[in-house]
């Protein structure tokens, strides 16, 4: 595992979480959320695959999500461990199940704090990967 390979997963997160964000502020109609929701699925699934991959690189494998969030929240890694477990469970519903009600209902944590969680986290990822010093070739 390379420094370089968590850098590029970082970028990548930002931008789905950027598109996320853009989206969230734009719906109007059940299409609008039903997008914000599948843009949500890509963004957590690229915050936790980046928790992996950082994971990897302090030298600790994780199994799958939640493993990696708990371990992730365990180690200082990711914030507010509990909010993004239940993001996991909301991810996983909308993935494998739709009802009208459940996404609206999704959709409203996603607006009010997922996005504000996933921003923190970011934010977070970003300070420690600098202080690894693994930015300064890569901004």
């Amino acid at each position: 595992m390379r420094i370089d390979d968590l850098v590029y997963a970082l970028n990548k997160l930002e931008t789905a979480f950027m598109r996320l964000q853009q989206a969230t502020g734009r719906v109007v109609d059940d299409l609008d959320q039903d997008g914000v929701i599948q843009r949500f699925e890509f963004t957590f699934e690229l915050l936790w695959k980046t928790t992996k991959i950082y994971l990897e690189y302090e030298g600790f494998r994780c199994a799958g999500p939640r493993s990696c969030l708990k371990e992730g929240a365990r180690r200082g890694i990711l914030l507010e461990g509990e909010i993004l477990l239940d993001m996991l469970n909301d991810r996983n519903k909308t993935s494998h199940i739709y009802d009208e009600h459940t996404a609206s209902e999704i959709f409203g944590r996603i607006k009010r704090s997922y996005v504000l969680v996933i921003a923190r986290n970011i934010k977070n990822f970003r300070e420690q990967v600098e202080e690894e010093g693994g930015l300064d070739d890569h901004k």
